[in-house]
């Protein structure tokens, strides 16, 4: 066998090799991998793995992680979205804090929502004014509940104390004790607002 059929034949050899340990990797990494994990998350965490889906009377009303509008006033209102809320289109605006849009668009809020909630605009707390990275965010702050309460409860016909409790319900620590702040979800808080309760 001459040098370049040598040549050749390596050539070929390592080619061959190269596709059989890609096809191997592309099956494992790409098929049976998840398919595994995919499995394993629906066997130990079936509320998670299908997306923590909350269910009222057998219909789905959303996800404890997709936050939603709400603007009537006997509920509590979310932060602002950059993604109008839409989970297919997630993200924040970008907008640098020296935007002018990004000012405007704070000013404006700020002069609403003290308005609605009849407090001064240095009481409103920050995540009422600041959409988050996710555009999602289906929490706010303890603080931004109790903001709201005195407003919610003249709606309800309600004593705020009534608001407060829930708020204190509801009020969720950091992520196994350390991740995180302390958080109220605004749909869950809503929900019990009304009276209904997930039966997931």
């Amino acid at each position: 066998m001459t040098e370049s059929n040598s040549v050749t034949v390596t050539q070929s050899a390592s080619w061959l090799s190269a596709a059989r340990t890609a096809i191997v990797f592309i099956l494992l990494c790409g098929g049976l991998y998840p398919l595994l994990v995919t499995t394993a998350g629906k066997v130990m965490f079936p509320h998670q793995a299908l997306g923590s889906m909350i269910i009222i009377d057998d219909t789905v009303v959303g996800s404890e992680w997709v936050g939603q509008m709400f603007k009537a006033p006997e509920y509590f209102h979310g932060r602002p979205s950059a993604a109008a809320y839409d989970p297919f289109s997630v993200g924040g605006s970008n907008y640098a804090a020296s935007n002018p849009d990004l000012r405007a668009r704070v000013a404006e809020d700020s002069a609403h929502i003290a308005q609605r909630e009849a407090v001064d605009p240095d009481m409103i707390p920050v995540d009422l004014l600041a959409a988050s990275g996710s555009g999602i965010d289906p929490h706010i702050s303890p603080e931004s509940a109790i903001v709201q309460a005195e407003r919610i409860a003249r709606a309800r016909n309600i004593p705020v104390s009534q608001i407060n409790d829930l708020i204190a319900q509801y009020t969720e620590g950091p992520a196994l004790g350390v991740f995180g702040q302390r958080r109220v979800n605004v749909l869950l808080i809503n929900l019990a607002l009304d009276g209904k309760e997930s039966n997931d």
